[in-house]
């Protein structure tokens, strides 16, 4: 499982390493095994010509000896003028004759061999060699820590008439051949461990040349937003597979951008449906009393009335405040839907939130304007529209039988401008923490509800940020930042 989390050229470069090297191990047990069958195939083939050449030599014996030829003269026969050991001498083995029901008749004294004869053949092996159809049986055997390949061949008259059983205990001596295989098995491993660095290093450039596509299309799709206008995949090499990839993406792409396009459509089409809705709620709220106070001026009018400036004055009032009520709807309303322009002009913030609070005149407003100037790029209008909202949002926080006091704050924090604004109000409540920069959301009896979605608007314009924090029936602190560059 570890294995598939690895990356995709990890693991091509894990994998043909792991490759040559199981190769190199899989060709030297193959070298070891295709070593040890040539050397039992060696000492077999070996033994075989001895036996031929001995049996010649034991029938030329046969023929020229002076004794009769049967089983109870073999010893005598090979005794006599030393035939055996001189036999034995030739060809460098010991040669053991065992009778037919397998005594020991006869026996080399060979000093090349340790003596490793048995006085009486085993009853399996004399039935085995009656058994076969060539007559002859070939036992492997391992004593006093060497391997002996035994042969137990008949020797015969003229006639074939089986005199004796021929014991020929042949010594494996695999040091030469072990020599040249261990050899051999060094030189391999020379060359294999050239093949393994070279294999490491077309490795390391292979998967590295086949995952370059692969990261390329990774980091695209990284930086895939629905939010913002995403780029197409353009490879120039790559394979048939990297191609489909790559295309499958780039349609994907597109319909992104095409779907993108239409929520955003639905979605500007919504708001605006669901502004409209609340700009026309908040009209007809004071035109409800504006009618009903024209028509009740029409009633009661009386040109004979002694108090009928007065009531002209007091029918105008009314009608004055619902339509001053109407005008800062529309005000908000279009302040709102007014995108800021972003001039970048150089400014000095310290200043220009002091002239933005001197409009208000209150004493309870604090602003140490004492501080050194920070200056930072941003539009002189807007920075003073961010304020102000601010603080109306703060002074409006705070309930009447409250001592009011805010306190607007300015610093630099890193490469950023920071604009605090606290109050000692009533807080917002956990419920409306989430709605609170909502634009048609407000707790206020009046207004639309539009200054903190539109401060919103404006400091994200400029890369910026606004958040804050608030304790119920404590007061609520915003922070707005945004770079100085």
């Amino acid at each position: 499982m570890r294995l598939l989390k690895l990356s995709l050229r990890t693991r091509i470069f894990i994998s043909m390493t792991a490759l040559v090297f199981l190769a190199s191990i899989l060709i030297a047990a193959v070298t070891i095994y295709q070593y040890k069958e040539e050397a039992e195939e060696y000492h077999r083939e070996r033994l075989e010509r001895k036996e031929e050449r001995i049996q010649i030599a034991i029938n030329n014996a046969l023929k020229s000896t002076t004794y009769p030829v049967n089983q109870e003269n073999l010893p005598l026969i090979f005794r006599e003028r030393q035939r055996i050991y001189q036999i034995s001498e030739e060809h460098s083995l010991p040669i053991n004759i065992y009778g037919l029901s397998g005594e020991l008749l006869v026996k080399s004294e060979s000093t090349f061999f340790k003596d490793t004869t048995d006085i009486q053949l085993s009853p399996l092996i004399l039935d085995t060699l009656a058994s076969l159809y060539d007559k002859k049986y070939l036992v492997k055997s391992e004593k006093n820590g060497e391997r002996f390949l035994t042969s137990y061949t008949y020797i015969t008259d003229t006639r074939s008439k089986p005199l004796g059983i021929l014991h020929l205990p042949y010594l494996e001596d695999d040091d030469l051949i072990t020599r040249e295989l261990i050899e051999f098995l060094r030189r391999l491993g020379q060359v294999y461990l050239l093949m393994l660095l070279v294999a490491i290093i077309l490795a390391y450039f292979l998967s590295k040349y086949i995952t370059r596509s692969l990261k390329t299309i990774s980091e695209t799709i990284d930086q895939t937003r629905l939010d913002k206008r995403n780029k197409r995949i353009d490879i120039g090499d790559a394979s048939e597979e990297i191609y489909s990839l790559v295309n499958a993406y780039n349609s994907m792409i597109d319909e992104l951008e095409q779907s993108a396009a239409m929520l955003a459509k639905s979605e500007r089409e919504a708001a605006w449906r669901e502004m409209a809705k609340q700009v026309a709620h908040e009209i007809k709220n004071p035109l409800t009393p504006m009618r009903l106070t024209v028509q009740s001026f029409q009633r009661k009018f009386d040109p004979n009335d002694p108090n009928i400036f007065q009531k002209v004055q007091e029918y105008s009032n009314t009608l004055i405040q619902q339509i001053d009520t109407m005008s800062s709807i529309a005000s908000a309303f279009s302040n709102f839907a007014q995108m800021p322009a972003q001039k970048n002009e150089t400014l000095d913030v310290i200043k220009i939130v002091g002239l933005a609070l001197d409009i208000f005149n209150e004493d309870y407003i604090v602003f140490p304007s004492e501080k050194e100037e920070i200056i930072a790029k941003f539009d002189r209008t807007q920075l003073i529209r961010v304020v102000t909202n601010l603080v109306k949002n703060a002074i409006q926080a705070i309930p009447e039988n409250r001592t009011p006091k805010i306190i607007v704050d300015v610093f630099s924090e890193n490469k950023e401008v920071v604009i605090t604004v606290a109050d000692n109000g009533i807080g917002i409540s956990e419920d409306n923490k989430k709605k609170v920069f909502e634009p048609k959301f407000t707790t206020k009896t009046s207004g639309m509800g539009l200054g903190l979605g539109m401060v919103k608007n404006i400091v994200e314009t400029y890369k910026g940020s606004i958040t804050f924090t608030s304790q119920k029936g404590k007061g609520t602190v915003f922070k707005v930042k945004f770079p100085k560059e």
